[in-house]
């Protein structure tokens, strides 16, 4: 988290706390809060207690650590739920993995990032993983592209001049214009491709799920080892996606 434009009122520096917090799942001591937020240890202090006063935050006495409250993974499962279809998702997900032998992964579009909201295992022993409520990137990923790709267009012209084009794997794609080039392309075929560009040996396939409005909610992804699958095999799975995609955009209300 970038220390820069540290917010000035309180609720806005608690609410940065919190999201350290949770993106700590194994805990964050004081000082690491402070410098990783900006806010001012002392200020730090009373904040994050205030926060575990409500539930939302728990200290770790033994390691001096805070870390996510049961009543933040209330919330989390609650709005887990939000974007999740009331649980019509996973099986949707799961009958995907079944057809395609690999991983089913949902994201949403979180500011200049995507956030990990479903994720399906696939049965083989090597194979890809992935953790609901993490962020990936947009750029070098294949929901990330198909969430710019589909966005309203002011946010796709705002995401592709403001995204950081940080090299995560072999094929990262680092050049803006580059970018700008496989989003439109994404948008065109209605699918994207991510040969190895967010981890070396990774390759994936991801289409957009719309709401009925046509507007996009989220993207869904099948992934896989690149040594098991070529992108052309990846590619042949996009009918299976779409299929799904439709069923849970069809499910969803219009805004």
């Amino acid at each position: 988290m970038h220390t820069n434009d540290v917010p000035a009122d309180v609720v806005g520096r608690a609410v940065r706390l919190l999201v350290l917090v949770g993106e700590h799942p194994h805990g964050i001591t004081l000082s690491e809060l402070a410098r990783e937020s900006g806010v001012p240890v002392s200020t730090s202090h009373r904040l994050v207690n205030a926060l575990c006063r409500e539930g939302l935050v728990e200290f770790e006495s033994s390691g001096k650590r805070y870390k996510p409250g049961l009543r933040l993974f209330q919330l989390g499962q609650r709005a887990g739920q939000a974007y999740g279809f009331a649980g019509t998702a996973l099986p949707v997900m799961q009958e995907v993995t079944r057809a395609t032998q690999e991983a089913t992964l949902m994201s949403v579009l979180d500011g200049t990032r995507h956030l990990y909201v479903h994720y399906v295992d696939g049965p083989l022993t090597v194979g890809v993983r992935s953790e609901p409520g993490r962020h990936g990137p947009l750029h070098c990923t294949s929901m990330g592209k198909v969430l710019m790709a589909f966005a309203a267009q002011d946010v796709r012209a705002d995401l592709l001049d403001r995204v950081e084009l940080t090299r995560f794997g072999p094929n990262s794609i680092t050049d803006r214009e580059v970018l700008r080039e496989d989003v439109r392309l994404a948008a065109e075929r209605g699918y994207a491709t991510a040969d190895e560009e967010h981890h070396q040996g990774l390759r994936a396939v991801a289409v957009p799920i719309l709401r009925p409005d046509g507007g996009v909610f989220a993207a869904l992804s099948t992934a896989a080892p690149a040594f098991r699958r070529t992108m052309d095999d990846l590619v042949t799975m996009v009918p299976l996606l779409r299929s799904a995609a439709a069923e849970l955009g069809a499910r969803l209300p219009p805004r």
